[in-house]
């Protein structure tokens, strides 16, 4: 395997929305699947861009990506990194390429003078779990996750 993991560039958006395509696949989310080239490319790169990412390829075929922003914790005043996807292809999970692109983030963050990585974890997905927890992730049980979205993130805008 010849692995490189660089930013992802405007270039890469058509494979890095091929790869969350599958990974939302692979989580069985498909339906709610709605990203489109030109949405991420106005998330990371647009006039107000939030979103970072890495790409991991072998040789010229992207096997990997990760997508970051930054977040704010406030009780413990830390900066850092929210990772909000991390996905592998199929076909190449085992060798070490998730832990590459945590470790590429982790100097990111590092390099910002940023103090953690935040993410969640789908509650079904025990291989993710190890994952995370085999690198020295915290499992906290006592958050719930909330959103507001479509028709309730509107009637908030009124």
């Amino acid at each position: 395997m010849n692995l490189s993991i660089r930013p992802i560039q405007v270039e890469d958006l058509d494979n890095i929305v091929s790869l969350m395509r599958e990974f939302a696949a692979y989580e069985n989310l498909s339906e709610y699947c709605e990203v489109t080239v030109e949405r991420l490319s106005a998330a990371m790169f647009g006039e107000v861009s939030s979103v970072e990412g890495l790409i991991a390829s072998d040789g010229e075929t992207p096997i990997g990506y990760a997508l970051y922003y930054p977040n704010f914790a406030s009780f413990r005043g830390q900066r850092g990194l929210y990772l909000e996807d991390l996905y592998i292809a199929d076909d190449f999970r085992g060798k070490a390429i998730g832990e590459s692109l945590i470790k590429e983030m982790a100097r990111i963050a590092a390099s910002r003078g940023f103090e953690r990585i935040d993410f969640m974890v789908l509650d079904w997905n025990e291989s993710a779990t190890r994952f995370y927890q085999q690198l020295g992730a915290i499992r906290d049980d006592t958050e719930r996750h909330f959103k507001f979205t479509d028709d309730a993130f509107k009637k908030l805008c009124q």
